[in-house]
């Protein structure tokens, strides 16, 4: 797309050509003798022989030729006839034969660039005339939105062209983001991949499913058009997500992470995969549905980070019942820092695709650790309403206060107190907490008898 500049140089260089009458179209003045008559420069003279009625100039080494876009463009708006289609698909065609005829770099060949996309814009213009549409459009549980950009680096989902933004309207799904011209609306055949995450929250977690193309009947799984290896009638593109062949146009290249290969293989190479599963698992990537230690429990013996990450989840969740009981863990809103990862509050087996890259990168054992830290501090250090609710080892009677997150503690199963973790596992008797509790429960079911 051209910007101010070059529009202001086009007008310009429009202008130098109606002063010369250099339009091939423009049959209003019959054919003069050469020579400087009635003020006529040798280049205008020279210039005139080259054209002739309703054609472009045959000359190649000049770019006259572009008189026929600035014939286009000086036209009143709403002046076109079916004619002027043909007419611009044949000035295009020879502009791009001049294009490459004329030397590399020159000026003269900027200049005819310039004009040809003058000319296709206005082509693309008549094609898709400029008409009042709504801002809001529901097709196929998409929800449609008018986009107001103006950009020209976007690319239709549907047709695979570029969305023209300057002179075409054009729409984006508010849920998965699929973007098309507003005449292709009518054409999409595929539902918002919005509403399968919603309904559907589970990957496929088998390594590429593929079943054939002859389970395909040789078609392309989205839009059912002809495909084969081959390449004939149309290239069949695999997606390794879905293990389904794709056409083209429906199957860009584009590359994701697997989730079945991250949890089977701890493998994050960025695979192929159709538009449709692009979509689906950019929606999915933060939603923690991958409960690890029933898909593939020995993946923690052998990443290591795994093991790390879960120990501070579970700290984690063992110092939430101090904060939602702390008024001022609750005005200082600690647990807001993990807003980003609610799940990690609620539980420490689930896991969200983000989770598992962010721990393969580094990032997350960065960030949680900062976190813990944070928290034991306001525990153990800032709060004392919290460090009243800590534990003395009832075994040893022995040290410092001790906090169930603690990495030399251990916690009875049965009413969560805390001892050193030498003395619980040596001592041979019960816990005495619990022990206290039995022979209380009794001494009230005697009363009661």
């Amino acid at each position: 797309m051209t910007n101010v500049a070059d529009e202001m140089e086009y007008d310009e260089r429009m202008a130098q050509f109606r002063q010369t009458r250099l339009n091939p179209f423009d049959r209003g003045e019959e054919e003069e003798e050469d020579g400087p008559q009635r003020g006529r420069t040798p280049l205008q003279q020279e210039t005139k022989k080259e054209l002739f009625s309703g054609c472009l100039i045959q000359n190649s080494d000049r770019t006259m030729d572009l008189g026929l876009a600035e014939d286009h463009f000086s036209r009143p708006v709403g002046s076109f006839v079916a004619s002027d289609i043909e007419q611009l698909k044949l000035a295009i065609e020879e502009c791009k034969k001049l294009i490459l005829e004329l030397p590399e770099h020159s000026e003269r060949q900027k200049d005819t660039v310039v004009k040809l996309i003058h000319l296709r814009l206005k082509l693309q213009e008549l094609k898709d005339p400029d008409e009042d549409e709504p801002n809001l459009r529901m097709v196929l549980e998409h929800r449609f939105s008018k986009e107001k950009s103006k950009s020209v680096k976007q690319t239709c989902d549907k047709c695979s062209t570029i969305i023209w933004g300057l002179i075409q309207t054009w729409y984006t799904c508010t849920g998965c983001y699929y973007r098309c011209h507003s005449k292709c609306m009518n054409l999409i055949t595929k539902p918002c991949v919005r509403s399968k995450v919603s309904h559907q929250s589970e990957y496929e977690l088998n390594i590429c499913p593929e079943i054939g193309l002859d389970r395909q009947d040789y078609r392309c799984a989205e839009c059912r058009s002809p495909i084969s290896l081959r390449g004939v009638p149309s290239e069949a593109r695999q997606c390794d997500y879905t293990g389904q062949y794709f056409c083209s146009t429906c199957h860009w290249n584009d590359t994701a992470i697997i989730p079945a290969r991250v949890i089977h293989n701890w493998e994050f190479e960025a695979r192929k995969v159709c538009r449709s599963s692009l979509r689906y698992l950019a929606l999915m990537v933060p939603r923690p549905v991958l409960k690890l230690k029933e898909i593939n429990p020995l993946l923690f013996n052998f990443v290591e980070e795994l093991v790390e990450i879960r120990k501070l989840r579970q700290d984690i969740l063992l110092m939430k019942p101090y904060f939602i009981t702390c008024k001022e863990a609750m005005e200082a809103r600690l647990l807001l820092q993990l807003q980003d990862r609610q799940h990690f509050v609620e539980n420490d087996d689930m896991y969200s695709l983000q989770d598992l890259i962010d721990i393969y990168s580094g990032r997350l054992s960065c960030s949680l650790t900062e976190v813990h830290t944070t928290f034991a501090k306001h525990i153990k250090l800032d709060c004392d309403r919290c460090q009243a609710k800590g534990f003395v080892c009832e075994l040893c009677k022995e040290g410092d206060i001790l906090f169930p997150f603690d990495s030399h503690t251990s916690v009875c199963h049965d009413c969560s107190a805390v001892f050193h973790r030498d003395c619980y596992y040596d001592n041979s008797t019960t816990c005495p907490r619990c022990a206290r509790m039995t022979e209380r429960r009794q001494d009230e079911d005697t009363k009661d008898a």
